[in-house]
């Protein structure tokens, strides 16, 4: 618990840190933010079995053809969710997230990969199942959607990570897609984010289990606690990968960090995944701003 309290805390002062050394660099922040888009379309794909790289990703969205064979689903989940990440990117600035956008969220995501379900809920005798688990009766669908943003909003007063744990499990205890449900529970999360103020964040496909792992907590004893500690170390993340690049920091591997410094990279890298250091994975590699 002291541990989730210092990450929690430590969101507060980072993102105060934060909006001081941004003024006068939204070019700088522009830059990161695109940046980070094939690295966001990779981690939430691959969470959901897609097969393409990271790279391959990068040469999708850029257009640029691959030398292996894709099947033309897993191009579109690259390229529509792209979209999706550039558009919730500016449109979180502008409208308090609700039904509608979620619907058209969807669709953008759903597009030229299942047409008939893009852009609409479960419909009766829609029923999925994700696991053990089976998801709430279609005709309650948007109700538990309400209420749940309806929670969210109400509880402005706790930390965000707590917030958005809880609304991301809830979203997907409620799947109210046939299709799509993870991707767009991830884009949701950086759409509340930036609307709170805050910066996008990354879920890794590196915290596959753990993530897989909150979600069998919340189904079982409708506990929270894994979920928190993944979007707290990943909100943590985010601001010290910014705040390196903000502060001009000279960013190094925490390989090359290590061999300076002369201490264990593998020491390093646990202090990192718990984020007790301001590390931060760019590209699946873990580097530091000194």
């Amino acid at each position: 618990m002291g541990k989730k309290l210092a990450i929690f805390n430590n969101i507060s002062l980072l993102r105060e840190k934060y909006y001081k050394l941004s003024i006068n660099k939204d070019s700088l922040i522009k830059a990161i933010n695109e940046a980070e888009v094939a690295e966001q379309v990779y981690n939430s794909n691959a969470i959901e079995d897609n097969t393409l790289t990271l790279e391959e990703t990068e040469k999708i969205i850029l257009g640029i053809d691959l030398n292996r064979f894709i099947s033309e689903r897993e191009s579109f989940e690259a390229k529509n969710l792209a979209r999706v990440v550039s558009y919730i990117d500016e449109k979180a600035k502008e409208k308090e997230l609700n039904i509608d956008i979620i619907l058209t969220i969807h669709k953008m995501l759903l597009s030229n990969i299942n047409d008939d379900i893009a852009g609409r809920f479960r419909k009766e005798n829609e029923y999925v199942r994700v696991g053990s688990h089976i998801a709430i009766a279609p005709e309650d669908i948007e109700k538990r959607l309400k209420n749940m943003l309806a929670e969210f909003n109400a509880t402005s007063h706790e930390n965000i990570a707590k917030r958005i744990a809880k609304l991301h499990l809830e979203f997907e205890y409620i799947h109210p897609f046939n299709d799509g449900n993870g991707r767009i529970g991830r884009v949701i999360i950086n759409y509340l984010l930036i609307r709170e103020g805050f910066v996008p964040i990354n879920i890794k496909f590196i915290d596959r289990i753990n993530y897989y792992e909150a979600f069998r907590e919340y189904d079982k004893n409708g506990l929270t606690k894994i979920m928190e500690d993944i979007v707290g170390r990943a909100i943590n993340n985010s601001y010290h990968k910014r705040l390196a690049y903000l502060e001009n920091k000279r960013i190094i591997t925490l390989a090359e960090y290590a061999k300076e410094k002369n201490i264990s990279h593998s020491n390093l890298i646990n202090k990192a995944h718990r984020q007790t250091i301001e590390a931060f994975l760019e590209n699946g590699v873990w580097k530091i701003g000194i």
